[in-house]
């Protein structure tokens, strides 16, 4: 699992998920990761490894679509800008630059 183990319990799961519910560590001198705690079993019971891996392309997506996400979020136009399109009325605008970068990182 090259993109690590919290994508995989997302897709797993369906949904995010947080540190009190699952808790994942890192192994000691290597680069894997594992669950070290499971604490949501009456929603669903802790996945074997088998049916993490089943998950790998759900779980690449996910983590593409963040990576995504990140992107467009560093270069969308800041609050500020976005208060003042609204104010000026140019909204148009606005619009056009978070269509190009909505381009340029589209989601797979």
């Amino acid at each position: 699992m090259a993109h690590g183990l919290y994508y995989n319990v997302k897709a797993y799961l369906g949904r995010d998920f947080t540190r009190e519910e699952v808790r994942l560590v890192q192994e000691v001198n290597t680069s894997n990761h594992s669950i070290a705690e499971w604490n949501i079993s009456d929603e669903k019971a802790e996945p074997t490894l088998e049916q993490l891996n089943a998950l790998e392309s759900q779980a690449n997506t996910l983590e593409s679509n963040n990576q995504i996400i990140t992107n467009r979020k560093a270069e969308y136009p800041s609050i500020e800008e976005c208060v003042h399109a609204i104010l000026d009325d140019d909204l148009v605008a606005l619009q056009e630059k978070r269509t190009i970068v909505k381009n340029k990182y589209p989601k797979g």
